[in-house]
């Protein structure tokens, strides 16, 4: 595209082009970018989290918990399931069009007047950063729930200078070519986000993870707080709910709930509560409050029953995937599931699949593929299924074939499971949505 963007529709088309033209940049550009655009809501309080799995959840609860305190929000996530105004969203709701592109056209401008003067233009996900930060100074926020893309240490979020508070949620085998293939390697780009002085919340389950964690917090003054396995106690888990115990003197008889029926879900509340208290301090005449908001959230594609039986999760890594089988068994499910399954090339899915096939009882398997560069085939994929698995495996390339599959398959009571990919969750989510809305 030539011309300059004229609406929103030229705007979105215009970044979804951008991979096709330039390449992952240095912090350096991140920040000289940042600059250029005047160093928008630099003075806003920023909570930055970083994590393999359960970033999103968490990012998402810490922002409910200040809205209900009156507190004016931004959030900058990736990615998006269907549409792009997903990635900046305002008081927990995406901005609109209107508002998308005015601060797309200010990027823009100041993108070509950096490519006059011979400086690269913003890789996809810095422009968005770009244009999220602008979308908050505009919006006047208070707070920034500011989510990594991919890693910690080099991310273009990394460029933000202090945020007030650093969250690390937890770490497992993700993004191996890039990252490295070992949890040592992958917590210490995670690490890499904290800050000179800057508190630290941080899942404590992976030992190795926590060790590397705490040394970069004790090498950059930043107080640091673990949320271990034993920070919480769940009481009840059902296809509504999950509620829990906080375990500490103060909140052990305190009843808390999260509408998500991850059982994960559970430490991704507890962090976002420490967090919370870590911002605002601890405010025990507002824990009503803060409870009823967290029982609230609704984040898509985690554990999301987006239609009658049929739910999306964006398990896409091993670490997930055993969360995910962990949730299904703890529900004790009168008949074994359905599995929708895709996988982008760049995971380990013969490991995640191997998982599901020996750790979760299953009715059948139906294997997809996603609209992406990366996609796995489906039938490689239904090929690797078929080694492992003791139940039907049914390979359908188009995902809407895939969907009537097993909906052809399921009784009243079979619950569809949709996993494997974030591509593969929005892909089915539009279909589901295109389904009701014909109907």
């Amino acid at each position: 595209m030539n011309s300059k963007p004229v609406n929103y529709k030229e705007a979105v088309e215009y970044i979804e082009s951008i991979p096709k033209f330039t390449q992952k940049h240095t912090q350096e550009h991140t920040r000289e970018f940042l600059e250029r655009l005047g160093r928008p809501a630099f003075d806003r309080k920023v909570v930055h989290v970083a994590g393999t799995n359960g970033k999103g959840s968490v990012c998402a609860y810490i922002q409910a918990i200040l809205e209900a305190e009156g507190k004016k929000t931004g959030f900058f996530t990736s990615p998006h399931l269907i549409s792009i105004n997903e990635r900046i969203q305002i008081g927990r709701e995406p901005i609109d069009n209107e508002k998308f592109y005015q601060v797309f056209e200010h990027v823009y401008d100041v993108v070509k007047k950096m490519e006059e003067e011979g400086i690269p233009h913003p890789s996809y996900f810095e422009f968005l950063f770009g244009m999220g930060l602008s979308a908050f100074e505009k919006s006047d926020v208070e707070y920034i729930v500011l989510e990594t893309g991919l890693g910690g240490r080099l991310d273009a979020t990394n460029a933000f200078p202090c945020p007030a508070l650093t969250v690390i949620t937890s770490i497992s085998l993700d993004h191996t070519m890039i990252l490295g293939n070992t949890i040592e390697q992958i917590a210490a780009e995670k690490a890499g986000i904290i800050k000179e002085g800057t508190p630290v919340i941080f899942d404590g389950n992976d030992e190795t993870a926590a060790e590397i964690i705490q040394n970069t917090a004790k090498e950059h003054h930043a107080p640091c707080r673990e949320i271990g396995k034993n920070a919480f106690e769940i009481r009840e888990v059902t296809r509504k709910h999950i509620a829990f115990s906080r375990t500490n003197a103060y909140h052990k008889d305190v009843i808390w709930q999260v509408p998500i029926c991850g059982i994960y879900q559970v430490k991704n509340a507890e962090i976002a509560i420490e967090a919370a208290q870590c911002l605002l301090g601890n405010k025990p005449e507002h824990e009503e409050m803060w409870r009823d908001a967290v029982a609230k959230i609704q984040w898509q594609g985690r554990m999301e029953e987006c239609a009658d039986h049929f739910i999306i999760d964006g398990a896409h890594n091993p670490g997930a995937i055993e969360a995910f089988v962990e949730s299904v068994r703890a529900l004790k499910e009168e008949e074994p599931p359905i599995l929708i399954f895709s996988a982008v090339s760049d995971k380990k899915y013969e490991q995640m699949i191997e998982y599901l096939c020996r750790h979760l009882q299953t009715k059948a398997f139906v294997v997809t593929e996603i609209e992406d560069k990366r996609r796995v085939p489906a039938g490689e994929l239904g090929e690797i299924f078929k080694r492992y698995a003791t139940c039907p495996v049914y390979v359908k390339a188009d995902v809407k074939d895939a969907i009537a599959c097993a909906y052809e398959m399921r009784t009243k009571e079979t619950y569809i499971y949709c996993i494997g990919s974030l591509y593969l969750a929005g892909m089915v989510e539009k279909a589901l949505q295109e389904v009701e809305t014909s109907c």
